[in-house]
């Protein structure tokens, strides 16, 4: 009985929304992930709560928190393509991150592009990365790259500070992350951003991703053999500012855009024209799944500013002619 203030004391928000979200083993309650996106899963919880009240329940097209939580986007991931979102972790809860570039191949050369599944068949860059929630707000996550991008292993801590959700004006992040080379032993990066985002209606959001990294590296394919450490390499302070966006088609089907252009030394790193990807973006029940085309084979924050052209060596590999294809998946486990 939801109109009773004993039950209603003994629920939490985040419980009531879980339970929305998915649904109760053996009972009838089933899981709405999927089938409701974020913010109509928060309107439901809004209306539960407010069963408890003695009031008269929220009605459609009144200015109810139920009503401004419909207008907030939710992004289905943790990041665009390889821009973060910003996207808050539940307190204890615990996330995986699979990324994959093909970045050896472009996915539009020659008429052979098809036979070769635009680049798919190609040799790939995977990284894998994981994020925990301390709090609702505390985040802790660890990202490792493969031995062909440096082998880099990154270490962050992300504070959550404002929620549109909350009936902030936008959602803000600020993030500190430490990138180490040769599974953290030598070429180290200190990355400071600040992740932004404001939904536009609850089908489109905009993000700004202001990044500053100190003793940050050119972007290179590791010369000589795999077990072999990478090369000391000059460090040099850049700021990046990451643009992005990304529009429901569908309830669960999104199309998203990002470009990172270096606004700082990004000649002194090899960078002559702006990282930057497009893709589509698709969400069901607690995974995320990315498929997109891009020029920048980097996915941890110190390398994801960096292009195709400085990593295989070829001035003109940055340009569309040089677009790989890459996808993204996401796994929230609890």
């Amino acid at each position: 009985d939801f109109t009773s203030a004993k039950i209603q004391g003994s629920l939490s928000d985040e419980a009531i929304t879980k339970t929305i979200r998915d649904g109760r083993k053996g009972t009838p309650m089933p899981a709405w992930a999927g089938k409701l996106s974020d913010a109509e899963i928060q309107s439901v919880a809004a209306f539960v709560r407010s069963l408890g009240s003695g009031k008269k329940p929220p009605a459609a097209g009144a200015g109810s928190v139920g009503r401004e939580k419909a207008t907030v986007y939710t992004p289905a991931d943790d990041y665009l393509f390889s821009l973060p979102t910003g996207r808050p972790v539940d307190r204890h809860g615990f996330i995986v991150n699979f990324t994959h570039r093909f970045a050896f191949n472009p996915a539009f050369s020659g008429p052979g592009g098809g036979a070769t599944l635009l680049g798919l068949d190609g040799f790939s860059i995977p990284s894998f990365g994981l994020r925990y929630g301390i709090t609702d707000k505390l985040s802790v996550s660890a990202y490792r790259s493969p031995s062909l991008i440096g082998r880099p292993i990154e270490l962050g801590i992300a504070y959550h500070a404002l929620d549109e959700h909350a009936g902030s004006p936008l959602n803000a992040a600020f993030r500190f992350s430490v990138d180490g080379q040769d599974d953290f032993a030598k070429n180290f990066t200190t990355n400071f951003e600040g992740e932004f985002s404001r939904s536009i209606t609850r089908r489109a959001q905009l993000y700004f991703v202001p990044t500053f990294n100190l003793q940050n590296r050119r972007l290179i394919s590791k010369p000589g053999q795999l077990w072999e450490a990478p090369p000391a390499l000059p460090g040099i302070n850049t700021l990046s500012l990451g643009v992005g966006g990304a529009l429901d088609i569908r309830p669960t089907v999104a199309l998203i855009a990002e470009v990172i252009p270096t606004l700082v030394n990004g000649p002194e790193l090899g960078i002559h024209r702006p990282a930057y990807a497009f893709g589509i973006q698709k969400r069901l029940y607690h995974h995320a799944f990315t498929l997109g085309f891009s020029n920048s084979p980097g996915s941890i924050v110190a390398q994801r500013a960096g292009t195709r052209a400085t990593f295989v060596g070829d001035p003109s590999a940055d340009t569309p002619g040089g677009l790989f294809i890459g996808f993204d998946l996401m796994r929230q486990i609890y």
